[in-house]
């Protein structure tokens, strides 16, 4: 079942707000997080909702939808949400869009799973939805995790809208748990989704988009893979080579959280025919089949290499990542929101976290921060690649 629902703006000046709450109580948290960005006076376009799984959700969504005055809406939970003054799981960030200078029109695309390539056709679809066309669109869009290959949510985007229109967003989380993710669309709580909200604005977007890791060592050649899942590097089994490369045994894999930490620091890198390779992060081992997991294909044929990185080259692509989103626009921001990799959460640590979203508001000025961290992100400013791991992804609202 697919639904669209659309919203013409409101007659106000354009503006974004952010807004944040903690409390473990869903229809405080939604007060508190709503009361900095809906007034009687100060009525929204579109709420973005990044909310920790562990809510009474459908109680905690349907507040802010009523609360917000039924505006357009969408979301999903997270594996730690980031706002302004910082980041922390167990919480909910909510941004707000307002004022005449925005259209907006979502759609929820449910049941992705039975054809990811086209739930991202139905996503898509948002576009043609908008109530006004205005000098620049873009498509934000939220997925679960768990349906399938990313990419082909990317795939049936293109299909859609070619390369024109910009595709941000990121995969919703369970702060690990790896079990099952939520997303929101006016009021509803879903699963196996995808929810995009088309933003037309008299204001530019700018999109930033870096990760900081390097390739080392030398290539090896996707022989053998089944889906999402690698099965053969060079002919061997995939997770031989992996283990290998690092100097490991199959010991690792008997305790998967284990492994899953050690993937998070070693992810492989894509080669693609321009620009840097994306990165892609293993979730898991598959000792039976000696494959290794993915949450993107990696294609047959292709070349990956293995990747290192560390808190210094983490945060110079927070700030490689800033500077490209905020030097695309040409006046000062309304807002920011930020899609940032899990992994990266893992790899800075709580001061090294911190000190990423201080860089952010350094470049964001004044601008409110919303966000969330991340299973995947999305990017797609041109050609059909657009989906990435252990990324940050800065939008910037001008």
């Amino acid at each position: 079942m697919n639904t669209t629902s659309l919203i013409s703006a409101i007659p106000a000046t354009r503006w974004v707000k952010v807004g944040r709450s903690t409390n473990p109580d869903p229809v405080a948290a939604a007060s508190e997080a709503l009361a900095s960005c809906v007034t009687p006076d100060l009525a929204p376009a579109l709420v973005v909702v990044f909310a920790d799984h562990r809510y009474e959700l459908d109680c905690l969504v349907e507040t802010i939808y009523i609360s917000a005055g039924r505006c357009e809406m969408i979301g999903c939970t997270t594996a730690g949400e980031i706002a302004t003054d910082g980041s922390g799981p167990s919480g909910v960030v909510v941004a707000a869009f307002g004022g005449d200078g925005f259209s907006v029109a979502t759609v929820a695309a449910e049941q992705a799973s039975a054809g990811m390539r086209d739930a991202g056709r139905t996503a898509a679809r948002a576009v043609a939805g908008l109530p006004t066309q205005r000098d620049n669109t873009i498509l934000l869009t939220l997925t679960d995790t768990f349906a399938g290959d990313q990419q082909e949510i990317l795939r049936g985007i293109y299909h859609e809208l070619g390369a024109a229109v910009p595709v941000v967003g990121g995969c919703a989380g369970d702060d690990l748990e790896m079990k099952r993710t939520f997303q929101f669309h006016n009021g509803r709580v879903l699963t196996d989704a995808v929810v995009a909200a088309a933003i037309s604005s008299d204001g530019e977007f700018g999109i930033g988009v870096n990760h900081g890791w390097t390739t080392v060592g030398q290539p090896m050649t996707v022989t053998a893979n089944e889906g999402t899942i690698l099965l053969e590097l060079d002919s061997r089994p995939a997770l031989d080579v992996y283990l290998e490369r690092n100097g490991l045994t199959r010991a690792i894999t008997e305790d998967a959280a284990e492994f899953t930490r050690f993937a998070m620091r070693h992810p492989l890198a894509l080669a693609r025919h321009s620009g840097e390779p994306l990165v892609r992060f293993l979730t898991g081992a598959c000792p039976k089949s000696g494959g290794l997991n993915a949450l993107a294909a990696i294609p047959e044929g292709a070349n990956v290499w293995l990747m290192t990185g560390d808190e210094q080259t983490v945060l110079g692509a927070t700030k490689a990542a800033c500077d490209e989103a905020f030097s695309a626009i040409s006046t000062p921001p309304q807002g920011v929101l930020v899609f940032d990799c899990v992994t990266r959460r893992d790899m800075l640590g709580t001061v090294g976290v911190q000190r990423e979203v201080d860089l952010i508001a350094e470049s964001a000025g004044a601008a409110p921060i919303a966000g969330f961290f991340t299973y995947g992100e999305i990017a797609r400013t041109h050609g059909i690649n657009g989906f990435h791991h252990e990324t940050l992804v800065v939008l910037a609202v001008g």
